[in-house]
């Protein structure tokens, strides 16, 4: 309506700023609420041309579905609360990819949290998002968790999966990868090319993860005779930071090493980083392997020899295992750790 025009308002206008309802909906178009609910939910008991018409209608008005009326009606919200340390870490944002995808095959929403690898902000962000009462939800726990920190977040009744971290006390369903046989293949593959000096490089026992990893590469060390060298082992986070620290700390030793497993993919971005800086270049001068097998792994140069964990079947079985304990409250726990494979690429090579 232009300045000074006096004709009525349209029934969209007259609605003003006020939130538009399924009664406002059934007015307009002379029909029940039952009618135009059961056309927005696309039912075949309501005619097309019907159904077409209140669609319409709604998103001229600018209709907007009421998720807290539902959910008070269904005590269903269709929201599945994620909590994960980090989304920086490629790894994670693939992870988080196919749970989202998942989920929205039936309908659900996904909320996410994140906490880096602070305990207290942990419990700030799990807090919020019990509060938004979603019907489950998907946790990814911080570094140094433990069962006692997170039995208030399993006593709200709210249906938990872990995922890729394990906090194994508190009794909750699993998806992971056997990070022990991922570490495992990539210590024969650099023993079987010769190397007796291997750095492991982001240790840390904070996390299921990094324990299995680190545990199994001193199990591998054992198993050939191999000495376990303080020197060689860097403990942090894997972050290209701490990655790229890391290598230059060993290769400081008095015996250095001539090669090095990374916690993870972005360890050995940062350690690939830290031997340019000596000189040096992974799969010539010394052998690198990392753990995850992100997409950029293949496209750094050279291309970095890695475990790939499967993370995209692992997040979408994550959300699968959500959604049936969801359906099924009382089912027997269930635990699934996917077999990871070393991937070869450029970055290995015989010790010099």
């Amino acid at each position: 309506m232009t300045a000074g025009d006096s004709s009525p308002p349209s029934s969209a206008s007259a609605v003003g700023r006020s939130r538009v309802t399924l009664q406002i909906i059934a007015d307009r178009l002379s029909v029940s609420t039952a009618t135009v609910s059961l056309a927005l939910r696309d039912s075949p008991l309501v005619a097309e041309a019907t159904r077409q018409r209140v669609r319409e209608i709604a998103r001229e008005m600018g209709y907007s579905y009421n998720r807290s009326a539902a959910a008070l009606r269904t005590d269903r919200t269709n929201i599945i609360g994620v909590g994960f340390h980090d989304i920086t870490n490629p790894y994670f944002a693939e992870l988080l990819s196919a749970i989202e995808a998942t989920i929205a095959d039936f309908g659900r929403s996904l909320l996410l949290g994140t906490y880096a690898e602070d305990l207290q902000r942990q419990e700030r962000v799990l807090n919020s998002l019990a509060e938004y009462r979603p019907d489950g939800m998907i946790l990814c726990p911080a570094g140094g968790s433990t069962a006692e920190s997170l039995r208030h977040l399993v006593a709200t009744g709210i249906p938990i999966v872990q995922l890729s971290r394990e906090i194994p006390e508190l009794g909750l369903d699993f998806v992971g990868s056997d990070d022990r046989h991922g570490i495992l293949q990539a210590m024969e593959h650099l023993i079987g090319l010769g190397h007796r000096r291997i750095a492991f490089l982001c240790a840390n026992e904070g996390i299921s993860t990094g324990r299995n990893r680190y545990h199994a590469y001193r199990e591998a060390l054992a198993r050939h005779g191999l000495p376990i060298d303080p020197a060689l082992i860097y403990f942090s986070y894997g972050t290209r930071e701490n990655g790229l620290k890391g290598i230059q700390q060993v290769l400081d030793a008095a015996e250095p090493p001539t090669a090095a497993v990374c916690m993870n993919d972005l360890a050995a971005f940062g350690a690939m980083l830290g031997l340019r800086h000596r000189g040096r270049e992974a799969g010539t001068d010394f052998a690198l392997i990392g753990c995850d097998d992100v997409k950029e792994a293949a496209q750094w140069y050279p291309a970095l020899t890695t475990i790939h964990n499967f993370q995209n079947r692992m997040g979408a079985k994550s959300a699968e295992f959500l959604l049936q304990r969801i359906a099924e409250p009382a089912a027997p726990q269930k635990r699934l750790l996917l077999t990871p494979e070393l991937v070869l690429r450029g970055t290995t090579c015989p010790p010099r």
